[in-house]
């Protein structure tokens, strides 16, 4: 993106001097800067490689103690954003791991968060109490103010995909977390998706759990795969299967700022282009293939995490065998903000 020219070379020196010394600038030298006549991002499509990163990931778990941590996480840095710590220009996103035995301390932030999980079992994360186990394609949700914390009780290291909204929230200048505390025993054995929102359509006419205004915080992946393979064997040819994550009271978005998607890709299909003014992160949980964003053709595996960054064409399809994508974005952000707005390509 352009710099901001905040002097006129047209205007005397003296009076731009004065301009400067009072803190104002004339607009019309940054104007078209401020507002271009094209949208443009400085982010970047770019796939992170699962064969590439994982062992990484894995390195830092041996070199790095959770007490140094606190959270041991490797941020996915987009190439287009100057080293900034973010995926896009209102995302973040990072690669966590904990190891057998241990426990991420408890914490509670103004960013919501998400987590998808990629590798290993055994693990959990207790939200407000609520404990979730953590089994690679599950999605579980941290939202805003929730004390969360991570325990592991199995025999394997465990990797996940943070996403959180924190680009967006300190553009605000809105970022706030609390001290660390040692993680609290959970005040549940299960979570919600365990035995009252395992039907679609249903939910309890009162819950067992603690009310924390987001009644579920985990979507099992093997709820959703079912779901995703049913869908797929009714769906013309041609035509996305896609189903969103949502509050199962509301059907409204999980989080206020970020929203989350599953997508089924049959084999050889590929899904209609279109763009969207959200960012979107996309995880591979199963299969192969490639995705086009914008100019660039990204070939990805299962493990592998890729980003869209807004406006910019999409169009996926599978290999050999059906894939599964994970994704998620800040449209709920950007539509409460009324400016969301999508485009299908012409056919």
């Amino acid at each position: 993106m352009d710099a901001l020219v905040t002097r006129d070379a047209s205007l005397p020196a003296a009076y731009s001097d004065a301009l400067d010394t009072l803190a104002l600038a004339p607009l019309w030298t940054a104007l078209h800067t401020l507002l271009p006549n094209e949208r443009t991002t400085p982010a970047v499509p770019h796939v992170w490689r699962w064969r590439d990163v994982r062992p990484r990931v894995l390195e830092a778990a041996r070199l790095v103690p959770m007490e140094q941590a606190e959270r041991r996480v490797l941020v996915l840095r987009n190439p287009g954003l100057g080293g900034a710590y973010a995926i896009t220009s209102s995302l973040f996103a990072g690669l966590q791991v904990i190891l057998p035995g241990e426990a991420a301390p408890s914490h509670h932030h103004t960013p919501a968060a998400l987590r998808l999980i990629v590798e290993g079992h055994g693990a959990y994360t207790t939200v407000e109490g609520v404990k979730c186990a953590m089994e690679p394609g599950d999605l579980i949700i941290t939202p805003p103010m929730r004390w969360h914390d991570h325990g592991h009780e199995g025999s394997e290291p465990v990797v996940w995909l943070d996403g959180l909204d924190i680009p967006l929230v300190r553009h605000f200048d809105a970022a706030w977390a609390s001290k660390m505390r040692p993680a609290q025993p959970p005040a549940t054995a299960t979570d919600p998706s365990q035995d009252e929102l395992t039907a679609s359509g249903l939910v309890p006419r009162q819950s067992r759990y603690p009310r924390t205004g987001f009644p579920q915080v985990r979507w099992p992946w093997t709820t959703v795969r079912a779901a995703l393979e049913r869908l797929a064997a009714t769906t013309p040819a041609g035509q996305a299967v896609t189903l969103r994550y949502v509050d199962p009271t509301t059907g409204a978005a999980p989080m206020p700022t970020m929203g989350a998607e599953a997508h089924w890709l049959r084999p050889g299909e590929r899904t209609p282009a279109a763009r969207r003014t959200s960012s979107e992160i996309f995880h591979v949980i199963e299969g192969r293939g490639r995705s086009r964003v914008g100019d660039s053709a990204l070939d990805w595996e299962k493990g592998d995490t890729f980003v869209a960054p807004p406006w910019h064409w999409i169009a996926h399809e599978a290999h050999e065998a059906p894939a599964a994508l994970f994704s998620f974005t800040d449209e709920p952000a950007l539509r409460a903000l009324g400016l969301y707005q999508e485009e299908a390509a012409s056919s």
